[in-house]
């Protein structure tokens, strides 16, 4: 794939809503633009866990063990209900501080299945992955950059203060909760 369609189909996927986003979007709303800097190295380092060993062995693996796909759907689908769950639980008194973390965009970042068609059909390339990498990595921070930007700037829209974080929390639970069902029936499903 060339450089440019490669970056605009890496692009296209990042932006689409999903569990690290909704992390992004919340940690951009909690901590601010500058404390949602921090977390975005555990988002890149999530993806390339997964990525890095998927682009360089994951399709002769799957193809020996077509049940890991499944696997890797309802492992995904768990961690992010086990995520719906805990924003839910935040009560509405601890309104203040952060609830997302560097471990939970890690874990969740890992686990994301996008990781899977990166590291299986964008990315992989023998000629040009370390490239790929680069160009990869790039369009997660900035990326990352625009969910945390989007966070901010809802925090500081009509809901303000204290009430905004705890609404946009259950907002969160309940996509994430909503993105579980679907890993879950893509896992039981394929």
């Amino acid at each position: 794939m060339p450089p440019f369609d490669l970056a605009l189909a890496v692009l296209a996927l990042l932006l689409t809503p999903g569990p690290t986003n909704s992390l992004m979007l919340l940690a951009g709303a909690e901590r601010g633009f500058a404390g949602a800097l921090r977390l975005i190295p555990a988002e890149v380092l999530g993806y390339l866990l997964t990525i890095l060993p998927l682009a360089l062995i994951g399709a002769s693996v799957l193809e020996q063990h077509p049940g890991l796909r499944s696997l890797v759907a309802l492992a995904a689908a768990v961690w992010v209900a086990v995520l719906a769950v805990r924003l839910w639980q935040v009560p509405a008194h601890r309104a203040e501080g952060p609830v997302v973390g560097a471990k939970a965009l890690f874990v969740t970042t890992a686990l994301n299945p996008k990781a899977l068609i990166f590291g299986l059909v964008l990315l992989p390339s023998p000629d040009r992955l370390v490239q790929n990498l680069a160009v990869f990595a790039l369009l997660v921070v900035l990326v990352a950059l625009l969910w945390a930007a989007l966070g901010v700037r809802l925090q500081r829209g009509a809901i303000r203060g204290p009430r905004a974080l705890f609404v946009f929390r259950r907002a969160a639970s309940v996509w994430l909760a909503a993105i579980s069902v679907t890993l879950a029936l893509r896992g039981i499903s394929a």
